[in-house]
Order: C-alpha cells, then structure tokens, then sequence
C-alpha cells in the first residue's frame, strides 16, 4: 500500500487514550486482525431486537400507517394538528426525538485531537467531494432521468439528495464493522455544513437548475429555519447533554449506562414518524402506487451506484476496510428525517414532494442493510485489511 494511504488510515486511527497516540494498524499482531474481522459479527449480534429487526418494524410502521390512512377517518387532520415551522406538532417531535439520541453518541470532546492530523484533513474532503458534489448532482441527474414528467416527485426526491445523513449512517458503520471515530467526525462536519449549506443548495437545485414553477415557492428562510430547527435545536441539546452528564457521571457511566438506555428512542421515534406520515398520508400511498414505485427506482440506483463507487475507489486508493466502509455508507446514505421535515414544511403534508421524500427509508433502510452483508463478505472474501 502506498505510504500516503497507510498515512490517512493512521490519521484516522487516534483514540480516546493518551493523547497524541495513533493506533497502527499494519503494526497489530495476527489476531489482532482477525479480531477486527470478527468486529462486525460480533457487533451485528449484539444488537437488541429494535436495532436487528429494524426492517421489518419499518415495513410494519409503514403497512400500519397505510392501514390506519385508510380506514380510520380523520386521522390525516388529527395528525396534522399543531405546527413547529409547518411541520404538524407529532411529527416535529418524532423528528426531534430520533435525532437527538445519535447525536449524544457524536464525541465532540475529542475532535481536537483528530483535527491535528494531516491525514485526517484529506479524508474529511474527499468525503466532503463525494457528499456535497457528486452525490447531489447524481441524484440531481436520476431524478430528470426518472421523474422528466413528474417535476413534483423529482423536487422530492432531489430534497433527499441534498440531505446528506448524520444520524443512521453511525448504525450502518457499526453493523459493518466500519471506523466509528471517524463516522462521528464525519457526523459532526456534515452537520454543521449541513446548517449552512443545505438551503441554498435547495434553492440551486429546484429554483434555478430545475426551474420550478411551483404555486408554493421554495423559501430560503423556510428550508433554512426548518434545518436550524430539525438540525440544530437536537445538536445543541446534544451538545450540551454530552459535556454535562459526562462531567456529573463521568464517561463511563454516560457511554455505557446514559446512552444505552437512551439509544432505543431513536429508532422508535423515527417509526413513530414513519407510521404518522404513512397515516397521514395512507391513501396518497395507495392511490398513488405507481409515484411510489416511480421514486422508489432512482432511489435503488442511487445508493447502488454511490455505495459501490465510493468502495471501489477507496479501495483502490489503498484505504483500509474499516475506512472505506465508513466512506461509503456516509456517502450512500441520506438524511431523509430532515428532507421529509424540509418538503413538509415547504410543500405541505400532503404534497408530491413530502410523499417522495418518505419513501426514501422504504428504499435506503433495506438496500443499506444488505450492503452491511455485503461489505461484511467482501472484507473476508478478498483478506481486506482492516
């Protein structure tokens, strides 16, 4: 492997212990490796029943929504009751109750020491190229390519493009075994450009390239106050939540007691938001089955292209597999939470744009997870190392 390579993958490798101290890899023992192959299976068993099955409480979140849209009358009204910058009252706290638990996870105290390294500066833009240029632009490109006649559906599905993931990528990375230092790195700079990029590029993208003409013009100050409220009031909480209960509790109780106990809300406040939004919108699913599929295609091409390109070249640049992991499901994977909250917020509950917009976990939740399987045989199949 080139020295370059070996470089970024030790910039990558600083821990929580002595500071300064960067973990070498290629200087760990034989069973030192196997152990790191061993990491993913090990991890992916450990899991609760909420976090192995998450799928399959997706699908049923979902198909109970459908149910409940169409058979109980005025669920659709009662759900859409209240509003936090035009999202109705239940959903912007599902929204806020799943993200907050992943981001207590981010280690915010640490970054100092990450940032010192060179390594690390060019890994955070290659991930920033492929995040913010080449992902978004590619869904940019599937959605005329699918959507030429549905200009509605492909705003939505370009919101989802623009929404670069900082909450289930750091569950993909650990299913598979990936760097989770780094993805909390990553986690911490995509949520801040996600602050300052995300609306213009909303506005780029729709109101310029796309030319929308739209009756409901998308407003800077709605998409911007949107991901200031659905972003960062959680990162700041988050924040604050960190530095304190780590300083009363101390690490080890807040990393093996606080956080354990408060991870398993994340994933019940987004089937929270699933069923909501499939209630409230349960007969658009249905009448509107063929949308549905129609989105659903450039979705499965997005991830697969974005995954497996991102895997090769990394690979093919001499990273590691716990690198290249990381790399590739941050680039495949997509903040939907917040690109549902922006399309709500802009086109309504029941607009083309907010039902594209939610089948973006229908598509990303199984797809991604079969790409933790694969990534998991892939490593053992070609002795990656780690």
């Amino acid at each position: 492997m080139p020295t370059s390579a070996a470089d970024l993958e030790r910039g990558a490798g600083c821990r929580s212990g002595a500071p300064g101290q960067v973990e070498d890899i290629e200087k760990l023992p034989q069973d030192a490796h196997l152990a790191e192959r061993e990491e993913p299976t090990s991890i992916f068993k450990g899991l609760g029943i909420l976090d192995r099955f998450l799928a399959v409480w997706i699908f049923l979140a979902m198909a109970i929504g459908i149910i409940l849209g169409n058979f109980v009358d005025n669920i659709g009204p009662a759900l859409q009751k209240g509003a936090l910058v035009g999202v109705s009252l239940p959903i912007a706290i599902g929204l806020l109750v799943m993200m907050y638990p992943i981001l207590c996870k981010v280690r915010f105290e640490s970054l100092h020491q990450v940032f010192r390294t060179r390594e690390i500066w060019i890994q955070m833009a290659f991930s920033i190229f492929i995040n913010w240029i080449i992902a978004p632009f590619l869904m940019l490109a599937l959605a005329w390519a699918f959507l030429p006649d549905e200009p509605e559906l492909r705003e939505g599905l370009i919101l989802v493009g623009l929404a670069r993931c900082i909450a289930m990528v750091l569950i993909w990375t650990g299913l598979a075994g990936g760097d989770n230092e780094y993805c909390a790195i990553l986690v911490a700079v995509n949520s801040l450009l996600q602050m300052v990029l995300f609306a213009p590029l909303a506005l780029l993208f729709i109101k310029i390239i796309s030319h929308s003409e739209g009756t409901i013009p998308l407003s800077y100050s709605v998409v911007a106050k949107s991901v200031a409220v659905f972003l960062g009031i959680p990162l700041g909480a988050a924040i604050v939540t960190r530095f304190t209960l780590r300083k009363i509790g101390g690490p080890t109780w807040y990393d093996n007691v606080f956080t354990k106990w408060l991870s398993p809300w994340s994933l019940i406040g987004l089937l929270f938001i699933i069923l909501a939004l499939f209630a409230s919108q349960g007969k658009q699913v249905v009448h509107q089955i063929v949308s549905v599929v129609r989105v659903a295609a450039p979705l499965l091409v997005y991830f697969i292209i974005v995954f497996f390109c991102t895997l090769y070249i990394t690979y093919r640049l001499g990273f590691g597999y716990r690198l290249s992991t990381t790399q590739s499901f941050t680039a495949a994977s997509n903040n939907f939470e917040l690109a549902i909250a922006v399309a709500i917020a802009t086109f309504g509950a029941d607009s083309s744009q907010a039902l594209a917009s939610t089948v973006g976990p229908l598509i990303e939740v199984p797809v991604l997870l079969g790409l933790v399987y694969f990534a998991r045989f892939i490593a053992k199949r070609m002795n990656w190392k780690p």
